[in-house]
């Protein structure tokens, strides 16, 4: 309701401007129209009265003078009557133009608006959950008047979960606050495939855990980029890979030259996710029912969003394929030198 009435008032504006403009415009088109006949009129007058005229062709004079303002009288009322219907196209035109515009002016601004909002709502209420979880555990065990120290100590540790979860969180938000808000950095020349090792060594000790095998073809090639944040973003799609792949599972990661694109393409064989769920995923806090549903994993959904974010400051794309209980495949392509 409060961008339509800013619509409807930068409407109101933009019709103003448009109808003061038209309308100074219709005054003088018809002040220089009516002077011109006016003159036009004059100049005959006078050229006949100086003709020698008899009383009869006076009399005929007059009458034909007096015609002829009367058709200058006329001319000029069609003149008005024109330039009226003319102001009154322009208003119906600029009213319906003006509020195109500017609903088409202030839509980013309503879009950020929304998501604002909507990020906000999101990140209180992801806040909010380990903070209830911690004071509801607190309270339950002051009103137990018999503490024990192992009662304390599963307090303190249940606490420190907690803690951890919105350092996380905090962490997470830091992150994509610093991507979103990074329009330049200063780029140099990266290897491709070193900034996939380091990313992927990182992650290792999790792929051992679950069993996990990689099958990896890559090459060495170069872009430009930021080492920190190219690895951050792969450390981001293989650590989702990982997630959300089944135990003993084998993830493909490799590197192809295309035209004026480095593609990699992150393939796991896990819980994949439902083409309704796609469109969406890059949003911040959004998670889709598979992951929701089939597989506890911790996470609050910004990953993918400072994934995105990352591919963006570099100029490039992300690509995303996936079905249900087959997998999904993430492509990165980045500009080649």
């Amino acid at each position: 309701m409060t961008f339509r009435i800013a619509y409807l008032k930068l409407t109101i504006v933009y019709v103003f401007i448009v109808m003061v403009m038209s309308i100074a415009f219709s005054v003088v088109i018809y002040q220089l129209a009516s002077n011109e006949l006016g003159k036009g009129l004059d100049r005959q007058t006078g050229y006949m009265r100086r003709l020698p005229l008899n009383d009869v062709m006076l009399m005929q004079l007059r009458d034909i003078e007096n015609e002829r303002q009367n058709s200058l009288d006329e001319s000029n009322m069609q003149l008005k009557l024109n330039l009226f219907y003319f102001n009154l196209f322009i208003l119906l035109l600029s009213g319906i133009s003006s509020y195109y515009f500017a609903k088409k002016t202030l839509k980013p601004i309503e879009d950020m608006v929304v998501s604002q909002n909507h990020f906000t709502a999101d990140a209180s209420h992801e806040l909010k959950t380990p903070l209830t979880a911690m004071r509801t555990e607190i309270e339950v065990l002051l009103r137990n008047n018999k503490i024990t120290l192992a009662d304390a100590k599963a307090l303190l540790t249940s606490n420190l979960e907690e803690i951890a979860k919105l350092e996380s969180l905090s962490n997470a938000l830091l992150k994509l606050s610093k991507y979103q808000d990074q329009v330049r950095v200063e780029f140099r020349e990266q290897n491709i495939s070193d900034i996939i090792i380091e990313a992927y060594e990182k992650l290792a000790p999790l792929a051992e855990k679950r069993d996990i095998k990689f099958n990896n073809k890559i090459i060495d090639i170069n872009v430009l980029g930021d080492k920190q944040s190219l690895v951050e973003l792969f450390i981001i799609l293989i650590d989702n890979a990982i997630k959300y792949s089944p135990p003993k599972s084998l993830i493909n990661i490799s590197i192809t030259k295309e035209n004026k694109w480095i593609s990699v393409s992150i393939k796991d064989y896990g819980i994949g996710m439902k083409a309704s769920d796609i469109p969406y995923i890059f949003n911040r806090f959004y998670r889709s029912d598979s992951s929701r549903n089939k597989e506890q994993v911790n996470g609050y959904g910004l990953g993918l969003s400072i994934a995105h974010k990352i591919v963006e400051l570099h100029q490039g794309k992300i690509l995303v394929s996936s079905k249900p209980a087959k997998g999904s495949e993430f492509t990165v392509k980045l500009p080649a030198l």
